[in-house]
C-alpha cells in the first residue's frame, strides 16, 4: 500500500493519505500527554497496544452491528480508516464517578452511577475542553440535533457492550471517551481508538485505589509501573477475543 502525505498529526496518532482518498492510515505513537497536553512523556510500546486493543474493540463493536472507521491492521501500530469528518465533540460516558466528575460535583470516587451519564465536552485546546450543555453544543453549531441523539444511542450501546466486555477481562470500566466521524455519505461513525488511554479501566480483583489503575492515570498520577499495566490490558483483551498471546 503506497502511503502520500501525513494528513494530520495529533497527540496519540498520525493520519496520512493513501492511494484511496476514501481510506486512511493511522499510525499510533508512544507519545503520551495528559492536562491538555501540559504533561508530556512517553510509553514504551503505547502504540503498539493502543493499536492492537483498538483494532480488536472496533471489530467485536462492528459484529455487533455498531459501524466504526475501521478498515484493517497493517502493522501493530497502524490502522487503515476510512476518511471522516471528525465532529468537534470529546463524548464521556461514565459508569462509576472519577476525575473531573468527582472535582466538579463533590461526588465521592467510586460512586456507582444509577445510570450511565453521557456528556459532551468541546474538543478544543485553547478553551480546555469544556463540558457543554445541549443548548451550547447547538448554538456553536458542534453537530445537529439528528446526530447528538444518534452519538447518544450510540454511546449507550457502546456502554453496554464494552461493560460486558471488560468484565469479561476481569476489569471494571468506570468511564470512557469517544470521538464520532461523519463519512462521505453523511452516515456518523465511532472513530478515533478505545485503549488504556481513552479508558478509566480498574482491576477488579484490586482493592487498592493506586494498584488497581490499568490505564492512562497511572501516567497523569505518576503512579509508575505504566507499560506493564498497558501490556496486562493487552493480554487479557486477547484472551477475552481468543487469540493466543
Amino acid at each position: 500500500m503506497s502511503v502520500n502525505s501525513k494528513l494530520y498529526e495529533g497527540k496519540a496518532k498520525i493520519l496520512y493519505t493513501t492511494e484511496d482518498p476514501e481510506i486512511l492510515l493511522a499510525d499510533y505513537k508512544d507519545d503520551a500527554t495528559a492536562f491538555n497536553a501540559q504533561k508530556r512523556g512517553s510509553i514504551i510500546g503505547k502504540g503498539n497496544i493502543n493499536c492492537t486493543i483498538s483494532s480488536k474493540l472496533f471489530q467485536q463493536l462492528e459484529a455487533k452491528g455498531i459501524k466504526t472507521h475501521f478498515i484493517d491492521s497493517p502493522a501493530p501500530n497502524q490502522m487503515r480508516v476510512k476518511a471522516v469528518k471528525i465532529l468537534p465533540l470529546e463524548v464521556v460516558v461514565r459508569n462509576i464517578a472519577a476525575g473531573s466528575l468527582c472535582q466538579q460535583t463533590g461526588l465521592p470516587l467510586g460512586t456507582i452511577l444509577k445510570q450511565p451519564l453521557v456528556e459532551f465536552y468541546y474538543k478544543n485546546d485553547a478553551l480546555g475542553d469544556p463540558l457543554l450543555t445541549r443548548d451550547r453544543l447547538y448554538l456553536l453549531e458542534l453537530a445537529t440535533l439528528e446526530q447528538v441523539e444518534t452519538i447518544t444511542h450510540l454511546a449507550l450501546q457502546i456502554n453496554e457492550f464494552l461493560r460486558d466486555f471488560w468484565q469479561r477481562c476481569r476489569i471494571t470500566l468506570v468511564d470512557f471517551k469517544l470521538e464520532f466521524g461523519v463519512d462521505s455519505h453523511q452516515q456518523v461513525l465511532l472513530a478515533d481508538e478505545i485503549s488504556p488511554d481513552t479508558c478509566r479501566l480498574w482491576d477488579t480483583a484490586e482493592a487498592d485505589t493506586n494498584r488497581r489503575v490499568m490505564d492512562k492515570d497511572r501516567f497523569r498520577k505518576d503512579l509508575g509501573n505504566i507499560e506493564d499495566a498497558y501490556q496486562e490490558v493487552l493480554q487479557r483483551v486477547l484472551q477475552a477475543v481468543g487469540t493466543e498471546v
